[in-house]
């Protein structure tokens, strides 16, 4: 089609735009007006990111043509408010911190608006039901339907969560003895700390933000320690250029590695200036105070600023650890809740995103994909897309396939030519996916025995209940694969320019990333610059690894100009790595007063880590693995640390006086597999805790008091109880099988992190099987908590996506390839279905941080499991519980009770 001029009325500003009268609305917004609040999370119409509103009412932007929309009213999330000012749904969204990675919110924002035009004062339902195709993998639903509540003037309690102070600690949050690890690494001061010559203060971190708030968290910790106010702090994350060295960001180890090491270098940063100022004001350095970065000698009244000392200056030192951070009592800020960082430029659409990038010159790719895993290329005709309009380079080099342009629709149009012309071989045979956990237990194995967590080569103990035992029970449970589902596709930005590589990546380890490029590429470490940029909720090891080697091989065709990036959604939820399938067998016997006398826990696995450091010809990285000379893809092997992988949480916390506890490692998963939130802590927890609710009714005894008296950690007894008394449990009969449930669970994340505990209410429709999440009450202990606000957003958000894997999630695949592809084939929770949450979190003053981003991912599951059970009186075991599931098994029982 011939390119023409299309006349766009947007944001009440009009414009003429020369583009092919067919383009998707979103690119010209995005790309030619520069509006990149509207996201492309799947160009298919299903996800929400897009949405802008025509003539006031709510479209997506990736399924609208600009020739359909000429001359009508045009509203992105930039155009909403008046004169600068936020509109009310933007500013709600603010004050019920209803953000986490952001990627959702402009489209929710601008759906939410077009329901208030309509609805000044909407009920729960009509919210529930206007933004039901606005999803959000992050979980932040309920926070949205309390910011919508609250912009048509009737907001919602309080908040979604209560603080109180437990038991405190001694001293301020601590390192396990010493530096912390990170500046054992990176001891430099000045990798750390940078006083800058504006005013501001700077603290860098090799971690990055992934939605979980972690900037805001160093920034707290940073200005507290350095008695600077919050408006003068700086972050810097994650970028192999300028930042320390951190590995990856994952395992909820952030604010325990990289929070510690920022307050122990605050710490020497500000003894070391006020040494020096003790000299410049000729006073005795105790008698120094020190305001918003002033220090000031109460008595004689003079004062030096850490700019007028420091401002442009290297430090010069290391951190030693000799000056010991503060104590909570001197804490300003650490503590309580604090405002996002991002938080504005995420509800008012400014560019934060890697997909946002906009360099000078950029030019746009896209590759075309083999169908599966072993498929391989056999020929294709380029010119079918070589000749196109705005096409640059088709790039080959064997099996990768791809395509440059100037435009991106372009590029799009492009690949989508290149995959038809295309002849691939595919030898991929997967097995059934309806008999996998069969499959699973047929495969070779190794076996280990966990001694005091620690998986231990050596002979299996046979499973033999106790002499004591009356009442031995067993279950079979499983979880399939789950998928990252990022609700946003990966994408990286790359340019090499006189031969060095720059990548811009929303990877979780820079480090390690430019350090695979290299290796692929054959270029020096030193010649890559990895710099993380905000991406959408990853989860894990997603495909934003793989987006930027993609990226940079293309960017070898095209050298000084940056090339952007982007998956599709069919590339996201085919070819990333998923978590693991598992099946998980328990056996517990109970003795003639009811007590526990044997525990057995048997879980069969796949790896759930597979990022290896690059070496030999293998390479973790999947376009490696398609190149004309291929590297070799990984191989897994057994993890035998404490508390990784497979293992994670398979040892319970309870007082049991036998157990037996065993991982079965399976080498060789059907599917390509890796990180994802909770690793085994998923799966171990959903079977513990389901199996313990069904140990704990064989006793006749309440499921919260039966965890009780297996719970020696006054801690883990403190978490139990608080969301018991939330959530108003009664440890009585009630009547079961009336459609209404209520469950509950616990776990500590790796047995040494957050404590949770959830009680969840549902009801299940016997006719149809669907459950409705209801009310679910959550409380938790994270030690020293440093923003509140943010800790019970990413509890919150963890209990919802662990519901949806739970309620909803599969991959799908048939014998020659993965078939779940889009939001249709691989459903997640959705607005309607997300329950109301309120969380409870127990402040323990001057105890170490916790981790907190995955502890809620494994009592979610079992909580529902034991909910629909007390609800209707069956048991799930089967991840995910779907309608079709829950009916059968209703079924069984009626057949049964016959």
């Amino acid at each position: 089609m011939i390119p023409q001029h299309v006349t766009l009325v947007v944001n009440g500003q009009t414009h003429r735009v020369h583009v092919e009268p067919d383009t998707p609305l979103i690119y010209v917004l995005r790309n030619d007006l520069g509006l990149k609040g509207t996201k492309a999370g799947c160009s298919l119409g299903q996800c929400g990111t897009c949405t802008v509103l025509i003539d006031g009412q709510p479209r997506p932007s990736c399924h609208v043509s600009v020739a359909s929309v000429q001359g009508r009213a045009i509203t992105t999330v930039e155009g909403l408010g008046t004169e600068g000012a936020l509109d009310p749904v933007q500013q709600a969204f603010i004050d019920e911190g209803a953000v986490q990675c952001g990627f959702c919110t402009p489209g929710m924002i601008v759906a939410a608006r077009a329901l208030l035009d309509r609805h000044p004062h909407p009920t729960d339902a009509q919210i529930r039901a206007a933004l039901t195709q606005n999803l959000c993998r992050c979980g932040a639903y309920d926070r949205v339907r309390r910011a919508i509540r609250r912009a048509a003037g009737e907001p919602v309690g309080t908040g979604s969560y209560s603080s109180r102070d437990a038991t405190a600690g001694d001293g301020a949050p601590d390192s396990a003895g010493g530096l912390p690890r990170p500046l054992r690494h990176t001891p430099d001061l000045d990798a750390w700390i940078r006083i800058g010559t504006d005013g501001t203060v700077t603290v860098l971190s090799g971690k990055a933000e992934l939605g979980q708030d972690l900037r805001t968290a160093v920034a707290m910790i940073g200005a507290d320690e350095l008695d600077v106010s919050m408006e003068r702090m700086r972050v810097v994350m994650a970028d192999t250029g300028q930042s320390p060295d951190e590995g990856y960001t994952g395992s909820s180890m952030s604010l325990e590695t990289s929070g510690n090491a920022i307050r122990y270098a605050a710490a020497q940063a500000r003894h070391v200036m006020l040494s020096v100022a003790h000299e410049e004001l000729e006073a005795p350095l105790e008698r120094l105070t020190v305001s918003d970065g002033t220090i000031s000698d109460p008595i004689t009244g003079r004062t030096v600023t850490y700019w007028e000392l420091y401002g442009g200056r290297r430090f010069g030192c290391p951190v030693t650890g000799a000056i010991p951070p503060k104590g909570e009592d001197a804490y300003a800020l650490v503590g309580r809740a604090q405002d996002r960082l991002d938080l504005v430029d995420k509800v008012m659409g400014r560019a934060r995103f890697v997909h946002d990038l906009d360099l000078p010159g950029m030019v746009h790719g896209r590759i075309a994909r083999p169908p599966a895993y072993d498929a391989r290329l056999v020929s294709v005709d380029e010119a079918a897309a070589a000749g196109m309009p705005g096409v640059m380079e088709v790039v080959r080099d064997g099996s990768f396939l791809g395509v440059i342009a100037e435009r991106e629709e372009q590029a799009v149009e492009a690949v989508e030519a290149l995959q038809r012309a295309a002849t691939w071989q595919n030898d991929t045979s997967l097995p059934p996916q309806e008999t996998l956990p069969e499959y699973m237990l047929s495969q070779p194995e190794q076996a280990f025995t966990l001694i005091d967590g620690r998986p231990v080569e050596g002979p299996i103990p046979p499973i033999e209940a106790p002499p004591e035992a009356v009442h031995t029970l067993s279950a079979t449970y499983y979880r399939p694969y789950h998928a990252h589902a990022s609700v946003g596709p990966s994408a990286a930005v790359a340019l090499l320019d006189e031969g060095k590589l720059t990548v811009w990546t929303h990877s979780q380890g820079v480090y390690p990333v430019r350090d695979g490029i290299a290796h692929v590429l054959g270029m020096p470490a030193e010649d890559v610059r990895c710099i993380h940029v905000d991406g959408p909720g990853s989860f894990g090891h997603n495909g934003a690894d793989d987006a930027a080697l993609d990226a940079a091989l293309l960017a070898r065709a095209v050298p000084g100009r940056p090339v952007s990036l982007k998956w599709t959604r069919a590339d996201e939820h085919t070819w990333e790595p998923y978590g693991a399938a598992t099946v998980v067998q328990l056996q517990g016997s109970l003795d003639a007063i009811g007590e526990v006398v044997d525990w057995n826990h048997d879980v069969w696995g796949y790896t759930h880590v597979l990022r290896p450091r690059p070496r030999g010809n293998v390479s973790g990285l999947m376009a490696a693995w398609h190149l004309d000379k291929p590297f070799d893809q990984p191989q897994a092997r057994p993890i035998l640390s404490p508390q990784v992988g497979i293992h994670r949480n398979a040892d319970p916390l309870y007082t049991f006086p036998r157990r037996r506890i065993v991982k079965h490692f399976l080498p060789d998963s059907p599917l390509r597999v890796s990180a994802l939130r909770g690793l085994g802590s998923y799966a171990n927890v959903f079977a513990m805790e389901s199996f313990l609710d069904e140990v704990a009714e064989a006793a006749g005894v309440d499921a919260v008091q039966f965890r009780l008296r297996y719970l020696a950690d006054e801690r883990a007894r403190a978490v139990l109880e608080a969301a018991a008394e939330k959530a108003g449990w009664q440890a009585k009969e009630r009547p079961r099988g009336k459609g209404h449930g209520r469950g509950v669970a616990f776990a500590q994340y790796k047995n040494r992190q957050v404590y949770v505990a959830a009680v969840v209410d549902l009801s299940v429709d016997r006719e149809s099987g669907r459950v409705q999440l209801e009310r679910v009450v959550i409380a938790a202990d994270a030690g020293q908590i440093v923003n509140p606000a943010s800790m019970s957003s990413q509890i919150e958000g963890a209990f919802v996506q662990s519901a949806s894997w739970t309620l909803k999630e599969e991959v799908t695949f048939g014998p020659h390839g993965v078939t779940s592809d889009d939001w249709r084939s691989y459903p997640i929770l959705r607005f309607r279905e997300a329950p109301e949450i309120e969380t409870v979190l127990l402040q323990r003053p001057g105890l170490p941080f916790l981790g907190v981003g995955e502890g809620a991912m494994g009592p979610a599951p079992a909580a529902i499991s034991n909910a629909i059970y007390d609800a209707v009186g069956v048991r799930m075991r089967r991840i995910p519980f779907t309608p079709e599931r829950i009916q059968a098994a209703l079924n069984r029982d009626r057949q049964v009770q016959r």
